[in-house]
């Protein structure tokens, strides 16, 4: 798969893009109305990173909280 993190398996999230119109009750409206739900994809923040696996350097697709944690030898 394309977009999956190599380390924890993290991939891309089906989630919605909710429109609203009208003004809220607390400024004086009469409320927020949703108008339209459509389906998004969340993708995952990827970086292509040369990393030290079972010994030889080959270049994978990390998370940057993957690399944040130190879950992955860098390989420089």
């Amino acid at each position: 798969m394309a977009r999956v993190c190599e380390i924890c398996g993290k991939g891309s999230v089906k989630a919605n893009n909710i429109t609203r119109r009208g003004k809220a009750k607390k400024e004086g409206g009469v409320g927020r109305h949703i108008t339209k739900v459509s389906g998004r994809r969340q993708k995952p923040n990827l970086k292509k990173v040369k990393a030290i696996i079972d010994g030889s350097p080959k270049r994978i697709k990390v998370c940057t909280q993957c690399l944040k944690s130190g879950k992955v030898n860098r390989a420089y």
